[in-house]
């Protein structure tokens, strides 16, 4: 995720990031503005065309257009801050989980603190990497008979470490380490974690319907496509720049939309899900060193 100043105008308005959309538009609008050259040869200087209210058509179908892509940024937007919103609850349900162990643990148990700070850090970086590419066992921290090997044996690699979190919990509940009630109190965090993993999912695996993203993209084309054929009558070769300016604004929110509504990945404007796991990472090394 690319940090800024959003006050900072000048800067935004002429920079030339590889995640602005105009950079990856140019060959389009420049494609645009070549047809709208030639349909403007041909309708003026071929043809000799002339049309009455050539842009009422555009200007209603715009509004419809206009009125479907904000529907369509919104709810990517939406998909995006409810991403943002269960980081944020892996952060603090972390926190709590670590400030919890390290109150109810005994003072002399530094071996079970260790084990519990590499578990948990390498479950937030196994979510992080599972909702990417995929988890590199090897990536992840050896503690004990915890290594790459161990985190390979399943194909989910974050519900293996969640399940080996219970587990070692259990064990010490069993061995009279933890309480009953210290067991209830401390599984509020453990099943947060496998609800915002699964919220995440939900988001990562549930894409726009087909129907509606295929059906807008069809309507910004027609729209843009047959916008020369009138707007040449009323703006001559002045068309081009023209439906080009209108092709980069539509076609924008569209690419942008795409982007933010998977928000886990390593794009410039998904979440910054590396920056909040080595946060997390820093928290539990100084709350159970």
């Amino acid at each position: 995720m690319i940090t800024y100043n959003p006050k900072d105008w000048w800067k935004l308005i002429f920079a030339f990031h590889r995640s602005d959309t105009f950079r990856s538009l140019l060959p389009g609008i420049i494609g645009v503005a070549v047809f709208t050259l030639i349909v403007a040869y041909l309708e003026n200087d071929v043809f000799h065309a002339s049309f009455k209210n050539t842009t009422a058509i555009h200007s209603l179908v715009g509004f419809v257009l206009s009125m479907l892509l904000v529907f369509r940024t919104n709810t990517a937007y939406e998909r995006w801050w409810e991403g943002r919103k269960l980081w944020g609850s892996f952060v603090n349900n972390s926190r709590n989980l670590a400030l919890k162990l390290q109150a109810f643990l005994p003072i002399e148990d530094k071996e079970a603190r260790t084990m519990f700070k590499a578990l948990i850090v390498n479950f937030i970086y196994a979510s992080k990497e599972h909702l990417r590419t995929g988890v590199h066992v090897k990536k992840l921290e050896k503690v004990g008979r915890y290594d790459a090997d161990f985190y390979g044996q399943k194909k989910h690699v974050p519900n293996h470490i969640i399940g080996t979190i219970y587990q070692e919990i259990n064990q010490l509940y069993l061995q009279k380490k933890l309480t009953g009630d210290q067991l209830i109190v401390i599984n509020e965090e453990l099943r947060s974690f496998s609800d915002n993993l699964g919220g995440c999912e939900r988001i990562k695996r549930t894409p726009i319907p087909y129907a509606y993203s295929l059906f807008l993209k069809k309507v910004i084309f027609l729209y843009v496509f047959t916008m020369p054929i009138g707007f040449v009558m009323e703006f001559n070769y002045w068309a081009a720049p023209i439906v080009a300016i209108i092709f980069y604004v539509f076609a924008s929110i569209e690419v942008i939309a795409e982007e933010i509504e998977d928000p886990f990945g390593s794009d410039a404007n998904d979440l910054p899900t590396d920056v909040i796991y080595e946060t997390i990472k820093e928290n539990l090394n100084e709350i159970l060193n």
